[in-house]
């Protein structure tokens, strides 16, 4: 019998052992506390929306004129502007995921859907390996009128993150409070020992290991072009 399951075993669908171990919640209402662009915080229970992914907290994209823009950041602040419209939000449970927390259907209080108001305005993507297509219709209509992410390009979230899988990136903490405390001014502007200005932006090789110290003249910028305009080049790595 062992031998016959070895053999087979490759025909069995994964088992996520969470939904096995863990009950199923009831439904979680509440007012929300933004995490990333497709996962908040209510009463203390993280919620990751069902079949959508956001650009992540230190990602990256480009805009129409090939600038580097702060993509997670933006789809955050437009997820905790559109769930502060309407309150509270209440969310379905569908499953857990392998690092425990809770996936879900989410509307605000008004009844629409958090998920498909995402994509629908490119903030977010249809996660096909999850949705099945379900959010298809609302990416399609977002990236005929350009919205958000498809105003200009990017790297679709999950591929981001296995690039990034190594530098920090992708830890789950608030978007909006990091950095110097001033929300979106995350880029680094440090000086080096021979006295270079050099700006290091999230998901850089040395982001996470640099230190500002604003008494020998660093400088936290909320822009690239605002870096470049202080003097400060960009970071090869």
């Amino acid at each position: 019998m062992t031998q016959f399951v070895m053999h087979n075993s490759g025909s069995f669908p994964e088992i996520n052992l969470q939904n096995i171990i863990k009950p199923k919640p009831v439904a979680v209402a509440g007012v929300a506390s933004v995490i990333d662009g497709d996962t908040i915080e209510v009463h203390g229970q993280r919620i990751r929306f069902n079949g959508i992914d956001a650009p992540e907290r230190g990602q990256y994209c480009d805009d129409a004129n090939g600038f580097e823009y702060p993509c997670g950041r933006r789809s955050a602040e437009a997820l905790d502007a559109f769930l502060a419209a309407s309150k509270p939000v209440q969310c379905a449970f569908v499953t857990w995921d392998r690092y425990g927390r809770f996936v879900g259907n989410c509307t605000r209080a008004d009844g629409a859907s958090v998920a498909a108001w995402m994509v629908e305005h490119g903030q977010a993507l249809d996660w096909p390996k999850y949705s099945n297509g379900a959010y298809a219709p609302q990416q399609a209509k977002a990236k005929a009128s350009k919205l958000g992410l498809w105003a200009g390009s990017f790297q679709t979230p999950w591929d981001w993150r296995v690039q990034h899988s190594d530098d920090g990136q992708t830890t789950s903490a608030p978007v909006l409070a990091f950095g110097n405390g001033s929300s979106g001014c995350v880029i680094k502007g440090n000086i080096s020992a021979d006295g270079e200005r050099i700006y290091h932006v999230p998901g850089q090789k040395y982001y996470s290991v640099t230190v500002i110290s604003q008494a020998k003249g660093e400088k936290w910028f909320c822009s690239e072009a605002e870096a470049v305009a202080a003097g400060w080049r960009r970071s090869k790595r």
